[in-house]
Formats: structure tokens, sequence, C-alpha cells
């Protein structure tokens, strides 16, 4: 029996003998070039590189967004049924977001702490990071190499004296660097479209380590560039800061794409087959006499009478009703389906929290066994921000040090402490801690349950004050009998 399922539009992969790339080769290269004075001298070089980011690079991380916002762009492709009157849902999920939102949560929905040994210099770090809010800064960070696979920071010394760091998109932002294995950052770029309709046009802003530089073109589609005018900015390099989400800027759910369309062709073809099985056709075989105004008051009182005829013999002939769909493989269907959704997890190393086999109580052990894989990811992750970090605070150095507000290389040896935000097995670590004959201060036991005391220290004042009472109480009553 032919079945008819998820394969049968024949639409949403090729099956054609060469294979075809979802993105340009160069869609994920970092720019180089012999050095900023080369680009200021001779712009054809930056409007070529301008050019490329736009043609090459631009497509892949207007897919990567679409996809997060949940615009798959797959299953919205034109003619994906081949009969024009049969059901064309097009149902769209959105584990781009789940993947990317879980590691955003994961890895700083607690705050990172950045810590110095010096006590002055720590309030200073302390200061800058409220400036410039940087839970919410650096939640937006990992937001966006979640997504991108790369993220990008301005910082800008503010006509208030304060040193403040802005997210910059991906969408409009990269990084030049030179030609040295170092990978030296000689300069920063910047663009946007400025104007309506016909007056449309590209304002570029190119940032070196002593300068920036704007520029325009004439119009959308020329990239000849023409200077507006340059100043001067203080921080000593090039004020633009590339985060790395890994060796190969690839985001955590750009790998899994093809699965995610092949899941939205799955669910849209069984709601497809739900809604055609509603419309089926009614077949009837056997010599019956009906017109169809007699159809059409049978199916309006949803009955059908079918009289059939008598032969020469006085039998009467055969007949019978039936609708025409295909045969649905319901098991079949639903265990391809479930194969993609545990590959979609698998491969993302992201747990599908709505697996019982996941989500049911188990030791802190097996627990951390299944997140293994999620967990050299964070490795990663956290070693590629630090290092991107520094640069950040180092940059925030040199301008405060022109300010005479900080000394040079005041803010080297700076450490990150990231906590991953998961729920923590507390009683089996208790337990273990007991068995060995350990023993704990109430200040530390008070830290273990911070969802019922906020503030252990305040907690620990508040006990002896009531001890306090307590044994003055007793002390009174003694002396009183």
């Amino acid at each position: 029996m032919a079945y008819a399922n998820e394969f049968e539009h024949g639409e949403d992969v090729s099956v054609s003998g060469k294979p075809k790339r979802r993105f340009s080769k160069e869609a994920n290269i970092q720019y180089t070039f012999d050095s900023a004075e080369g680009l200021i001298k001779d712009t054809s070089e930056l409007s070529a590189i301008l050019k490329h980011h736009i043609e090459h690079q631009r497509p892949r991380l207007d897919v990567l967004d679409d996809y997060y916002v949940g615009e798959n762009t797959t299953i919205s492709a034109a003619n994906r049924r081949k009969e024009d009157d049969k059901a064309d849902h097009r149902a769209k999920h959105n584990y781009a977001k789940y993947v990317s939102n879980f590691m955003q949560g994961f890895l700083v929905g607690v705050p990172i702490a950045v810590q110095h040994k010096d006590k002055t210099t720590q309030e200073k770090i302390d200061d800058i990071n409220e400036t410039i809010e940087h839970a919410a800064l650096n939640a937006d960070i990992v937001l966006d190499l979640s997504i991108y696979g790369r993220a990008y920071e301005l910082l800008h010394r503010n006509q208030q004296d304060q040193n403040m760091v802005y997210l910059s998109s991906p969408l409009e932002t990269f990084l030049i660097y030179d030609n040295t294995i170092e990978k030296n950052i000689i300069a920063g770029v910047r663009y946007f479209s400025v104007g309506y309709d016909e007056g449309q046009k590209i304002r570029v802003l190119l940032y070196t380590d002593k300068r920036i530089y704007t520029y325009h073109t004439s119009n959308m589609g020329d990239y000849s560039l023409t200077l507006e005018g340059d100043r001067e900015h203080p921080f000593n390099e090039v004020p633009i800061n590339e985060h790395s989400n890994n060796r190969f800027r690839q985001g955590d759910f750009e790998n899994v794409l093809d699965l995610i369309d092949l899941y939205d062709a799955g669910q849209s073809d069984t709601a497809n087959y739900m809604t055609d099985l509603n419309d089926a056709m009614l077949k009837i075989l056997g010599n019956v006499e009906l017109d169809a105004t007699e159809a059409k008051k049978m199916k309006q009182a949803n009955i059908i009478f079918l009289k059939p005829t008598q032969s020469a013999d006085g039998t009467e002939s055969k007949v019978d009703a039936g609708y025409i769909y295909k045969q649905y493989d319901v098991a079949g269907s639903e265990a391809y389906k479930g194969r993609l959704q545990t590959d979609i997890h698998k491969f993302t190393n992201t747990p599908d929290l709505n697996d019982e086999n996941f989500s049911g109580q188990q030791s802190g052990e097996a627990m951390k066994y299944k997140l293994f894989g999620l967990e050299q990811i964070r490795i990663n992750k956290e070693r590629l921000l630090k290092r991107s970090l520094n640069r950040r605070y180092k940059l925030i150095n040199n301008v405060m040090q022109l300010a005479s507000e900080a000394g040079t290389g005041e803010f080297e040896g700076l450490t990150y402490k990231f906590t991953p935000n998961l729920p923590k097995s507390t009683k089996e670590a208790v337990d273990m801690f007991n068995a060995l004959g350990g023993e704990l201060s109430l200040e530390t036991k008070l830290k273990v349950i911070p969802m019922i005391v906020e503030n252990p220290e305040d907690e620990q004042k508040r006990i002896e004050t009531e001890r306090a009472q307590q044994r003055q109480a007793r002390s009174t009553d003694y002396m009183e009998n």
C-alpha cells in the first residue's frame, strides 16, 4: 500500500546529484588588509570589502536572523504542493530561538562577575560595569554570539565623560585585520542605510586606532565612497570589539537549519493531510441514477441515499460509496518527526525539557553526563569571552589613563567568574559533606538556601540578636524568681 506522509511533496529537499550549499563559502571569512592607511588612501579597497560583506556575508546573517524570529525561510518557499486545490499549511517551529535563548540563559543567566585583587581597581570596575549595564550588555552579546556566531560592541566616551559600551549589530559591523599571523585589528567598519526611496544611500564609518572617518555612497547600488569628514577618538586602538562564538564563528543552531526545515515540512504535511481528509472526494460505485440537484441536497443534509437499479433478471446492482484519500502512516510519520526532534537537540547540545527521561528526578552525576556536550561548549565559549572581555576593559583603561582616571595597565589581571545557570542538586552535596563528617558555619548554611534567605549576614545578625534577647529574658526570669 502506498502511504502519503512528509515525503509527498518532494519540494523541500534537493535530490539532484550536485549538493547545494546554503551559504557562500565566503559567508564567514575575516577581512584582512595591509594597513589602515592603505584603506584611507585608496577607498576603492574599502568599497570592495563593503560590497563583499553585503553580497556574501549579509545573506547568511539575514537568514540566521530570520530563523531566530520565527521566519523560517525554506518552508515559506513557493509551490510546496503540486495541486493548487490542496491545503498548503506552512508550520514554522522556532527551534532557533529555543536553542539561542537556552544558551544565553545557561551562560549568563547569572551575570558574569568581574573581579580584581586590588580594592581600588575593583571599585573602578564596579562603577564601569554599573554605567555600561554590563549584565544586560553581556546577555545581548551572548545572544548575538548564539545567533550569528559573532558579536560586536562599540566603545564611546560621551559628553558626560562616561565610558559607554554599545551593542553593534553583526548585520552592519565587521573588523579588518592585518596580514600577520597575529591578526591585529587595523580597522572597524559600521554601515547603515540613510534616506528613503530614490534618495536612499549607505553611510559608512571607518574606525582606526586614532580617528573615525565618515563616508557615504551616492545610492544603494553604488559602492563608491565619498568622504564626509573625520574626527579623533581617545581609545588609542580600534574602538570596536569583536566576540566569537567559536573558532569558526558559527551560530549555535546554524548546523541544524536543515533539520528544522525537515521538521517544519513534516508537521506541515501532517496538517495538510488532516485538512485534505476533511475535504476528501466522495466516490460512488455502481449504476446509480443521481442528478446534480439530488447530490447537492444530500450533501447539505449530510446523508446519502443510493437506490440501486434492477437488472433484467430482477437482481439489484451493487452500489458502494466512500471517500478517496491517501493512507497516512501515523506510526512511521510520528517516529520520523521524533527522530528529527532528537537530532536537533543532539547536534545543538541542548536538552529537551519536555522529555520525561530528562526532566524526571535524577542524581546530579547522571545529569552531568547528559549535559556533558553542553559543558564543553560552555568552556569554549567562556575562554573566547574572557579574551574579548579583556580587550573591552583594556580599551576603557586606555581612555581613563588619558583622562588621569586610571593608571597604565591598571585593569590587567582581571578575572571573570561564570556561573552556569542550571538547577543544582544541593541535597546530594550536603549529604556527601555530612557523610564525611564536615562542619559548616551558620552563615555558610544560610547561603545554601538563597530562595529563603536573601542576605545571610543580616539573617545571622538577627539570629544573634534573638538569642541575646532570649538569654536576657531567661536571666530576668531567674532573678525575679
